[in-house]
């Protein structure tokens, strides 16, 4: 069983990092969020991809934490 949590896994395997994110959004978890964002950068593709993630669930909050998170062009 993989701990989505686990910083030091998360930061071996991008894409575990993507699934907890995306996890994170469709289940409306604002501070397990918060917690998977601290420290990242996206492009703005993945930036992009993710926002309209949260738009799709309606959780507003969501949106604008990811919006507010910096991304390379």
């Amino acid at each position: 069983m993989t701990d989505y949590n686990d910083q030091s896994n998360l930061q071996q395997r991008p894409a575990l990092a993507t699934q907890a994110i995306k996890t994170a959004i469709y289940n409306g978890d604002e501070v397990r969020l918060k917690a998977l964002l601290t420290n990242e950068v996206f492009d703005e593709l993945e930036k992009n991809h993710f926002v309209e993630l949260a738009k799709e669930s309606g959780n507003t909050n969501i949106v604008k934490l990811l919006e507010d998170t910096p991304a390379t062009p």
